[in-house]
């Protein structure tokens, strides 16, 4: 690829190649090449700049989970050598809570949790990103709660005045890439399909997806069957029924031995005003950051059905506001 290392052969190979050597072969120090030395890095924590944050969560992490794995399950990607990737990068995080850190003390428990992260990336370098990791059920993995986590997470933080806001779109910050993904029409379909969705037609998903797909989302939560994968999405726009829910960027890819399959990244954002996935209705205001993959086959009406799901955001994040909101702590 023109301007990357002769070690990466395609983009794929260099996001899967990169973050195997800074986790598991431990070069951390890499870091300080891989991402621009001012990347804004955006999580529903809220947002950081520059490579030595993301060095010294590294560390942090790896001390706490020094097993840890990021396997790497699919890179979905638009863009070219001159204008730049973007990278959509869906992981499988695995490890051992074997020493105290961020998620508390240590449990001796093993989790395994998704995380799917969009960087862009030019000529070898990472120069921003969008990162969601399943915490909640990360959390709940260790044998915790996360309303009880978030509460706790405030507290440790230094109370409701001092506690670090979670990203919310007033406190973004202008990163370099400014696209939108590409005009794929499985991107496309996937959007319309998240669109119609959040206008309550939650029927869409019995017509769309294949009768016996499965999703993945956060919770660590398993979904077996279009009925059953409704009724989360049900769960998720029932908590925020009056939220502007909007697509940020979008990719749809074919090929490379893969299903057809599309990238997006979105947002819900006003007002806890339902109940739902986070009980009864606290009029908060939250902002929800969303990333899902979507793969697709043959079984459907139109003879394409939505297979495979998976759909992140994180929870601890979002109960941190409403908490913060209620002052329930």
């Amino acid at each position: 690829m023109k301007g990357f290392s002769n070690r990466w052969s395609d983009l794929p190979g260099y996001i899967l190649g990169v973050t195997r050597e800074i986790w598991e072969e431990r070069g951390i120090a890499t870091l300080e090449h891989t991402y621009a030395a001012d990347i804004p890095v955006r999580t529903p924590m809220g947002v950081a700049v520059g490579n030595a944050g993301v060095i010294a969560s590294t560390l942090a992490t790896l001390a706490e989970f020094p097993d840890r794995e990021l396997l790497g399950e699919d890179v979905i990607f638009s863009g070219d050598e001159e204008a730049g990737f973007l990278s959509s990068h869906r992981i499988v995080s695995t490890g051992t809570h074997a020493n105290d850190g961020w998620f508390g003390p240590a449990t001796g428990r093993r989790f395994q949790v998704r995380v799917i992260a969009d960087c862009a990336a030019k000529a070898d370098v990472i120069y921003d990103e969008w990162l969601v990791r399943d915490n909640g059920g990360l959390v709940r993995q260790l044998g915790g709660d996360p309303r009880l986590f978030a509460r706790d997470l405030i507290a440790r933080e230094g109370g409701p005045e001092r506690a670090r806001r979670p990203f919310t779109p007033e406190v973004d910050v202008a990163g370099a890439y400014r696209g939108r993904g590409n005009e794929n029409e499985w991107g496309a379909r996937y959007a319309r399909s998240l669109e119609r969705i959040m206008r309550a037609d939650v029927a869409h998903v019995l017509a769309a997806w294949d009768r016996a797909a499965i999703g993945e989302y956060a919770g660590a939560r398993t979904r077996v069957g279009a009925r059953a994968i409704a009724d989360f999405w049900l769960s998720l726009r029932a908590a925020f029924p009056s939220a502007a829910f909007t697509i940020h960027h979008r990719i749809g890819m074919d090929g490379a031995m893969m299903p057809p399959r599309a990238a997006v990244r979105w947002s819900l954002d006003g007002t806890h005003d339902g109940f739902g996935l986070f009980g009864p209705p606290t009029g908060a205001r939250v902002h929800v950051m969303g990333m899902a993959h979507a793969e697709y086959g043959p079984y459907g009406p139109d003879g394409v059905g939505l297979r495979r799901e998976y759909a992140l955001f994180d929870e601890i994040a979002i109960w941190k506001q409403i908490l913060l909101h209620t002052g329930d702590l």
